[in-house]
């Protein structure tokens, strides 16, 4: 009876040990390696939305930066005749603001519409400096999930050609395994076209705002050469 409640106990715990299956360890490094070669084009494309919106992203900081009464030292400067401080003093600041005012001081003394049509087209000049590399970043947002759907595509397409090829031994690890590789490439695309996609949107906010301020200093510049200059 001794031996056979120790022979019972011994089968007991070898049951649960038996039926308990392994559990898979999920890793994003093991995930993006199954994803195949796809993974690779996205990873190369996040990089490439990361050094873009970080670029632009400094860019467009560095070029707001200008101090508050920037016009005022240059409306006094120029209404005291010191134009080459005024020069001097746009040439301080690494800024398209600065750029348009040292462009119209530049033609100071010519027409009004000569000194308008400079300083406007060096506008459009700085707005196509600020806006370039944003139509890769955009891109890249309708891009990248794209290249994910045909990721899975052709990761469904390879998982049923196996289970095709092993006939009657069809297993339901088979089929969930290629599933698995095949959404992995959709996780990927997914997640570089969101980051893409809201970088794109910021930077085009803070051009936006900064083109404003770029206009109301054009403007503000050509009223104040209409200014008597005693004024």
């Amino acid at each position: 009876m001794l031996f056979n409640l120790l022979q019972a106990a011994e089968t007991a715990a070898e049951i649960p040990a038996q039926a308990i299956p392994q559990e898979m360890e999920f890793s994003l490094i093991e995930m993006a390696v199954k994803g195949g070669w796809l993974m690779l084009v996205l990873l190369i494309l996040s990089i490439m939305a990361i050094y873009i919106f970080g670029n632009k992203w400094w860019m467009i900081r560095k070029a707001g930066k200008i101090d508050k009464n920037f016009m005022k030292d240059i409306h006094d400067l120029i209404h005291e005749g010191k134009i080459k401080s005024a020069m001097a003093l746009c040439q301080k600041y690494d800024s398209p603001v600065a750029r348009l005012v040292e462009k119209g001081i530049e033609r100071i003394g010519r027409p009004l519409t000569d000194i308008q049509t400079a300083v406007e087209n060096m506008g459009n000049v700085e707005v196509a400096r600020l806006e370039k590399g944003l139509p890769m970043l955009a891109t890249i947002a309708g891009g990248a999930p794209m290249i994910g759907f045909l990721g899975t595509v052709t990761g469904m397409i390879r998982a049923f050609f196996e289970m095709a090829n092993a006939g009657n031994n069809i297993d339901i690890t088979l089929l969930s395994g290629g599933i698995y590789e095949a959404m992995v490439t959709t996780v990927g695309g997914l997640f570089v076209g969101i980051i893409a996609y809201f970088g794109y949107n910021y930077l085009t906010s803070q051009i936006s705002n900064l083109v404003f301020k770029m206009e109301s200093t054009t403007i503000e510049f050509i009223d104040m050469l209409h200014e008597p200059a005693g004024r």
